[in-house]
C-alpha cells in the first residue's frame, strides 16, 4: 500500500495518549497513512505557526485559538472536535506571592507562551469571568511551560495559566503555587488540518480521526489506564485518576458547531475578533461544512 506522509503536531501531555498509541501500533499505516508526530512544548500559538508555515500539516490544539486564527485569516480548517470536555486550566503564581485567591491577579503581569495562544486567550477569559477591564490585561512571551515557571521564579510574571495536571508535579516541587482554576466554556481541543491538506485528503483524514476516536474510547475503558498515564507522563496515580474521570474524547466523531459559535461570540465579546472576522464563520472554519448540522 501507498503511504501518504503528513506531520501531526501536539503538545506532549496525557491528552494526546491516543495518538500516540494509534502511532505506535501502526493503525494510521494500515491506511496508508505515514503520520510523523512532532511535540509541540509550546502550545497551541507553535502550532498555528506550524500550520501557517507548512512544517506540519495536522494539528491537536486549543478551539479558542485555532477558530481565531482561522477567522483572522489562518489557512486551516478544523476537521473535528477531538476532546469535548472542557479544558482545566489551573492559575499558578509565584511560591512567594501574597496572592492567594484568583481575584489578587487582578492587574497582574501573565506569563503566556505566545500570543494567540490558550494561556493568552483564557486570560482573557478568566478576565471577563472576574469582571475585570480588559484593556489592564499585560502578558510576558515566555515559550513554553518552562519559560512560565521562570517568569514566575524571576518576578517576570505574577500568573500563569496552563493545564492543571501537567503543572501539578512543578506545584508539587515548589516551583509554583496553584490558586484557582479557569474552565474553558467550550469544547477544549480540536483537531486542525492545513487548507491544501483538508481539500486533497479530507476523505483519508477522516478515516485518521475515526481511528484515533476508537484509541481514546479505549484508553478511557482500559482499567489500567491511570497507571499508564502516570508511568508516561510522570504523573501522581491519583491525579491522573481525576482527570480521567473529567475528560472526555470524541468517541463517535459527533460535530459541535453550537460550541464553535459560542467560541465566536465570546472572541467577539472579549474584543479579540472583530465582527467582520467573524461573519460566515461556518463557512470558514470546518472541513465539511454541508454535512454541518446546526
Amino acid at each position: 500500500m501507498t503511504q501518504i506522509g503528513l506531520k501531526i503536531g501536539g503538545v506532549p501531555e496525557h491528552f494526546n495518549l491516543p495518538w500516540r498509541l494509534a502511532i505506535e501500533e501502526g493503525k494510521f499505516q494500515e491506511i496508508g497513512l505515514n503520520l510523523h508526530w512532532s511535540d509541540m512544548s509550546g502550545g497551541t500559538g507553535q502550532m498555528i505557526r506550524g500550520l501557517e508555515t507548512g512544517s506540519i500539516d495536522i494539528a491537536v490544539l486549543l478551539t479558542e485559538g485555532i477558530t481565531r486564527s482561522i477567522l483572522q485569516g489562518l489557512d486551516a480548517k478544523i476537521v473535528q472536535v477531538y476532546v469535548v470536555s472542557p479544558l482545566h486550566w489551573g492559575v499558578h503564581v509565584p511560591v512567594h506571592s501574597s496572592i492567594q485567591t484568583t481575584n489578587d491577579v487582578n492587574g497582574q503581569t501573565f506569563a503566556i507562551s505566545r500570543y494567540g495562544s490558550g494561556s493568552h486567550l483564557m486570560a482573557y477569559v478568566m478576565a471577563d469571568q472576574h469582571g475585570w477591564n480588559l484593556d489592564d490585561l499585560k502578558f510576558n512571551v515566555i515559550g513554553d511551560i518552562y519559560g512560565g515557571l521562570w517568569a514566575l521564579e524571576n518576578n517576570e510574571a505574577q500568573a500563569f495559566l496552563w493545564e492543571k495536571y501537567t503543572t501539578f508535579p512543578f506545584v508539587e516541587q515548589g516551583k509554583c503555587r496553584y490558586v484557582g482554576d479557569v474552565v474553558t466554556p467550550w469544547p477544549c481541543f480540536v483537531i486542525a488540518a492545513r487548507g491544501e491538506i483538508a481539500e486533497k485528503y479530507g476523505d483519508l483524514l477522516k478515516i485518521m480521526c475515526d481511528i484515533v476516536n476508537e484509541k481514546a474510547q479505549e484508553v478511557k475503558n482500559d482499567p489500567d489506564a491511570a497507571e499508564i498515564i502516570s508511568w508516561r507522563y510522570n504523573l501522581r496515580m491519583d491525579q491522573v485518576s481525576k482527570w480521567l474521570s473529567e475528560t472526555e474524547w470524541n468517541y463517535k466523531g459527533i460535530e459541535y458547531p453550537l460550541a464553535f459559535e459560542k467560541t465566536t461570540h465570546y472572541l467577539k465579546k472579549l474584543h479579540l475578533l472583530e465582527e467582520k472576522e467573524a461573519e460566515n464563520w461556518r463557512e470558514k472554519l470546518f472541513i465539511q461544512r454541508s454535512k454541518m448540522e446546526i
